[in-house]
């Protein structure tokens, strides 16, 4: 099974879990957010999905991969940006940088990453944020993908 296959299943289950429990409750409970890769990213997919802990937001990265030129293993930065990917602020709300390192999952070209947003869940859902993964500035510093949170 391909690295796409992989995440198209990684990605069902995820959907499933949202679905599960009593009408409405998912949606409070389990955000998922699709990342649209950037040009330089061109033909990838990702999912994060957010928790709520508290004061807190957890975050999990599912990523079908990064572009070529990118070091291994891949290190990614993460923000939460004021505004839709369309039409961000000028600067992060957010920034979560405390660890950039992923883990490559199966076989392929698909990474997994977890963060920990220091914003109540219900604050990113009330808000208009969207979320960036950049590589790093060795490599290039680029806008890989992006995703708005509603």
């Amino acid at each position: 099974m391909n690295a796409a296959r992989y995440l198209a299943l990684i990605l069902v289950v995820f959907g499933l879990c949202a679905c599960a429990g009593p009408a409405g409750e998912g949606k409070k409970e389990l955000l998922a957010v699709r990342l649209n890769a950037t040009p330089k990213n061109a033909g990838r997919i990702a999912q994060a999905t957010l928790v709520p802990r508290g004061e807190e937001t957890s975050i999990s990265f599912v990523i079908s991969g990064v572009p070529s030129f990118t070091t291994r293993p891949v290190r990614l930065y993460t923000f939460i940006y004021p505004g839709s990917c369309a039409h961000p602020g000028a600067s992060p709300a957010y920034e979560l940088n405390n660890t950039v390192t992923t883990e490559r999952h199966f076989r392929g070209d698909v990474w997994r990453m977890s963060k920990s947003a220091p914003v109540p869940f219900s604050a990113l859902r009330a808000g208009d944020y969207s979320l960036v993964l950049r590589t790093t500035p060795a490599d290039g510093n680029y806008d890989i993908f992006c995703g708005d949170i509603h």
